[in-house]
């Protein structure tokens, strides 16, 4: 007898199609597969053809009426021997195999013996090792599809220099920026669609990359600085800065209609001061843009620069107005101006009047102001001025050091994020070197960021009287980052509150008094109007210190 085993190529189960050639016989059957033997009736053949869609294991045995076994292996099945199918991993399998025991010349019979359990050993074996080659296989592919996903993780592209400085001003926003929600946008996203979509072929364009991206947090204090305002900004807190020489701020209501920026001071020496540009002008034009709706944060950028460029103003002084070119220079910054004012007659209600402009906070700042109280304290003064107004801020630390020169006690300051109070800054008095004399505080729309925290601390302590106007309402925090190549970047931190928890964001302090619309911003016009009953700017001093 012959066994001729194919694959059938229109079946999905075994195919068993037996011959007998004395008798013409043809008998086909699907049978279906289970694990146990079923009875079969016997059929006398001398020639079985199995058609599989699986492979066949031939066994050849001794087997004897008995039913012992005495097995020997051979590759060709001939004469005595066991086959079954080794079924593939077929959902319409529903067993492993199908034994038969043929002997040749005798009937086909299906067997339930001992021998059957051997042959399902057998079995057993080989499907272990299927099993142990399949989770091989498996292991493999999945540490193949693992490799996959990791190089999936990396940009197909090439990180250039460019995309690198790029994804140093994401990630320092990703960590710093105070709004995790980053103005409702999925941060990775735009990192992903921005290094795909975005030209950064030279460090222009990757600028404006960043500068756009900086744009969607619709956040006008997280700005990028370039190498050279970098500098400039980091120079001008450590007391010096690059520049023209100028503090700026807006105009007041006395000033009618007239827009632009006005010069509050020209740093004597300075190039500003030598054009012959002085308090109360008004600026127009820098470098041909416009100063009608710019604020004062983009005009101090936009005046500062390398040592020795220069930049272009219109100027106007009076009816007159001028197109002049400056050379920047480097300008010592002194933040703070002084001076004794004595009011006759007023013997009684605060003769001597210490007044005190502070301009900004740099790290000088808290110092100069202990060195001005001290030098008004050797005349006998008898209460203070502090001149905030148009004083945009600085250093936190120092609007913190400098509230606790006034204050004898109490909390300065609230930092919040959007979880909540997080940190708390107050004083115990330990630094405290003029808190008892009366105090009164001069704001405008110019007075922002850490003049601010000064202005809320020392009225919600009670410990001064706020004149003028709201101030500009800048209630958040920036922390400056340099990035690798010089550049960098201003990013909101945090937010703060009042000590009486006022949130001042787009708000502003609100002063207990408003001021004269024709109140002078500089020393010498403010101890006039405190001296002229006659002047249209006039303040009395009772009035000045009165809540």
């Amino acid at each position: 007898m012959e066994v001729l085993a194919s694959s059938s190529a229109s079946s999905t189960y075994p195919l068993f199609t037996l011959d007998n050639p004395n008798k013409p016989f043809s008998f086909t059957f699907n049978p279906i597969i289970i694990s146990q033997v079923h009875p079969w009736k016997s059929f006398p053949v001398k020639k079985i053809e199995a058609r599989l869609l699986c492979r066949i294991l031939c066994k050849r045995t001794n087997l004897d009426n008995s039913g012992s076994w005495r097995s020997s292996t051979n590759a060709i099945c001939k004469h005595k021997f066991v086959f079954y199918a080794l079924c593939r991993l077929n959902k319409n399998f529903t067993s492993q195999s199908g034994l038969f025991a043929i002997r040749h010349g005798h009937l086909l019979r299906s067997w339930n013996t001992s021998s059957h359990q051997k042959v399902n050993s057998h079995s057993q074996k080989i499907r272990e090792h299927f099993s142990v080659v399949f989770i091989r296989l498996v292991a493999a592919m999945l540490l193949v599809t693992s490799a996959s996903v990791a190089l999936s993780n990396t940009p197909s592209w090439a990180l250039s220099e460019e995309n690198l400085l790029f994804l140093e001003a994401w990630r320092t926003i990703d960590r710093a920026y105070i709004d995790k929600t980053f103005n409702g946008q999925s941060w990775f996203r735009y990192r992903e669609d921005a290094l795909r979509n975005e030209p950064m072929n030279n460090r222009e364009e990757t600028y404006m990359a960043i500068r756009k991206m900086l744009a969607t947090l619709n956040d006008p204090f997280t700005r990028f600085l370039e190498p050279e305002k970098f500098k400039s900004l980091r120079s001008g807190t450590q007391g010096a800065l690059t520049g023209v020489g100028l503090s700026i701020g807006y105009p007041t209501e006395s000033e009618g209609s007239r827009t632009g920026l006005v010069v509050i001071s020209a740093t004597p020496g300075g190039p500003a001061n030598q054009a012959g540009i002085s308090s109360g002008d008004i600026i127009l034009e820098i470098d041909n843009a416009s100063t009608e709706s710019m604020g004062i944060y983009d005009a101090a950028e936009r005046l500062q620069g390398p040592e020795g460029s220069s930049v272009e103003l219109t100027v106007q002084t009076g009816p007159e107005i001028k197109h002049l070119a400056l050379t920047r220079a480097k300008i010592s910054l002194n933040p703070v101006k002084s001076r004794l004012c004595e009011v006759p007659g007023s013997e009684k209600n605060y003769p001597k009047i210490g007044y005190i402009k502070l301009t900004s906070f740099n790290q000088k700042a808290s110092a100069a102001v202990k060195e001005a109280i001290d030098t008004l304290r050797s005349n006998n003064v008898n209460a203070f001025v502090l001149d905030l107004r148009d004083n945009s801020g600085g250093l936190f630390p120092e609007g913190i050091e400098t509230a606790k020169i006034w204050l004898d006690k109490g909390v300065i300051v609230y930092i919040c994020d959007n979880r909540g109070v997080r940190d708390i800054y107050d004083t115990d008095g330990s630094s405290a070197i003029a808190a008892s004399e009366p105090l009164a505080v001069l704001v405008n729309k110019g007075t922002a960021s850490a003049s601010e925290i000064l202005a809320g601390a020392l009225k919600d302590n009670k410990r001064a009287v706020l004149f003028g106007e709201p101030t500009y309402g800048k209630g958040k925090i920036q922390s400056v980052f340099q990035l690798s190549d010089g550049s960098g970047l201003a990013v909101t931190v945090a937010r703060y509150e009042t000590p009486a928890h006022n949130d001042i964001n787009k708000v502003g302090v609100i002063p207990d008094h408003p001021l004269p619309n024709s109140f002078p911003k500089d020393d010498d016009g403010f101890c006039g109007c405190l001296q002229d009953p006659a002047s249209a700017c006039y303040v009395n001093n009772v009035q000045l210190f009165k809540r």
